[in-house]
């Protein structure tokens, strides 16, 4: 029988629990950035409706801009609310109980925005989009760490890269259901926002068969038989006290029975290192300019003389792309390693960035140059999926032990979110003064980010949360290492 089958076979417990936790994990989060889009020109007409309705006059064009901003932003400040507070709520009750509440949330927030339109008020979107964005940024949290600490070491990869895989699915299913032919209609948005219903209430149904996080059974709630249980449903009917072994080991090897606060991992000197990687790694896949490509895709194919009507199908081209090059990293990411994937995606985007950066700029000169862009659009989303995309959110999960991992997502949840938000607020004026030579400032930060990983961060695959905080010592305690063992310099005076 084939490896692959043999793993389907034995680890088919964990396959359905990695699709269980994604669809009301970080589906949501990928759902909720693209869904938005075709709608748009409806839920404006909508609100401009609706207060001539109440105020017998249209709304103004600056109000409306107003309006529909606050609408946008509310679901990335309810993002950074909830991933604010998904570290403390996780230690305490632990991730499935979460996982479980969190879904009430957009069944919640489905029920406002499906009767905002009957009951003609725009204000139920703007609190559903902010309840979405609670949703997205407590669940992203926690399906990250949830998929980590289920993982076997030999699919670690695999697992942490499926929070990609389902975040840019969310984008696709978004960007697909919004075509004009589907749900992007005058009378069919309220369902299309109102689906995010459907997933959580699909995970709400389904979770409750599946176990809690077995680190989290063995190291925080001290119950080893509940843990073997979940190991077994997980990874097959057979002997797990290896894995049980290596748990007790980090357990052992923690300073403290309880998990750290984020003021504490800021400031403990034996994490100080990871904490750089992980801000450099976040920073680098939230400033990629992935976004930025989606806002001129749009332009870019109309350049190259593409019918307007075939323009939301190439867009979706462009989605369909980014999904197949994370499930591709998914494959690659065991056997080749997490460094060189990443790596080797940073050097392929920089080097795109600055080739469209140029063909931009000539696109109006030279009438195959369009088609360059085109192309370089396609290369730039290849590399970003099976680079930094996929194997960024392993990282992050691999560098920190079971007390740390939380307080740790939280960080990336504060640079995450207000990553996005920024970029939605200050993107539109850097575009209109920069034009594509705002790609250099993406370019740049991607350049940077990439350096300063090569030097410093080690390959994770294969290895523990104890060897990987080992790799780390010598920076970590490299003023300590020095203090024991002194250089003798000889100085030698003349008078």
């Amino acid at each position: 029988m084939a490896p692959w089958l043999l793993n389907l076979v034995q680890y088919h417990g964990l396959f359905l629990m990695i699709f269980v936790l994604g669809i009301g994990g970080s589906f949501q989060y990928g759902f909720h950035i693209s869904v938005l889009n075709s709608p748009s020109p409806f839920i404006k007409a909508f609100i401009n409706d609706t207060w001539i309705q109440r105020y017998n006059l249209p709304i103004r064009d600056n109000a409306l801009r107003i309006l529909w901003s606050f609408i946008v932003s509310s679901y990335c400040i309810g993002g950074l609310v909830g991933s604010l507070g998904s570290g403390y709520i996780m230690s305490k009750y632990g991730k499935k109980k979460c996982l479980l509440c969190n879904d009430l949330i957009p069944i919640a927030a489905a029920l406002l925005i499906g009767c905002s339109k009957t009951a003609k008020s725009f204000e139920m979107i703007l609190v559903s989009r902010f309840l979405y964005g609670f949703n997205a940024g407590l669940g992203l949290n926690i399906h990250s760490q949830y998929a980590g600490e289920i993982a076997h070491k030999s699919l670690r990869g695999f697992t942490n890269t499926s929070i990609s895989i389902f975040v840019t699915t969310g984008k696709l299913i978004g960007q697909v259901l919004g075509l004009s032919e589907i749900m992007g209609t005058e009378f069919r948005w309220p369902i299309l926002l109102a689906l995010s219903g459907v997933w959580s209430l699909a995970q709400l149904v389904t979770l409750p068969f599946f176990p809690e996080s077995p680190p989290y059974l063995l190291m925080v709630k001290n119950n080893k038989t509940s843990c073997m249980k979940a190991l077994k449903q997980l990874w097959g009917d057979r002997d797990h006290q290896t894995e049980i072994d290596e748990m007790l080991k980090e357990q052992a090897a923690r300073k403290s029975a309880r998990c750290l606060s984020v003021l504490g991992l800021l400031r403990e000197p034996s994490l100080r290192w990871q904490l750089y990687m992980l801000i450099a790694l976040t920073i680098a896949l939230q400033l990629s300019g992935v976004n930025a490509i989606y806002f001129y895709a749009a332009d870019v194919f109309r350049a190259a003389r593409f019918d307007f009507s075939q323009i939301p199908y190439l867009t979706v081209g462009v989605g369909v792309c980014e999904s197949s090059s994370v499930i591709l990293c998914s494959v690659l990411v065991d056997r080749f390693g997490r460094r060189v994937l990443l790596l080797s995606g940073y050097a392929v985007m920089v080097l795109s960035l600055g080739l469209l950066t140029v063909t931009l700029s000539l696109q109006e000169q030279y009438t195959w140059m369009p088609y360059c862009s085109v192309t370089l659009i396609f290369i730039f989303v290849l590399s970003f999926g099976t680079g930094p995309g996929a194997s960024t959110m392993t990282i992050n999960v691999e560098l920190f032990s079971q007390e740390a991992r939380a307080a740790a997502f939280v960080i990336v949840g504060l640079i995450n979110w207000m990553g996005l938000f920024i970029i939605g607020m200050v993107f539109p004026f850097v575009e209109a003064s920069l034009g594509p030579y705002c790609f250099l400032i993406f370019l740049s930060i991607i350049a940077v980010c990439a350096v300063f990983l090569y030097f410093y961060l080690p390959e994770t695959k294969g290895k523990s949360a104890i060897e990987i905080k080992e790799d780390f010592k010598k920076y970590n305690y490299k003023k300590e290492q020095q203090l024991q063992n002194p250089e003798i310099h000889m100085i030698s005076t003349k008078f």
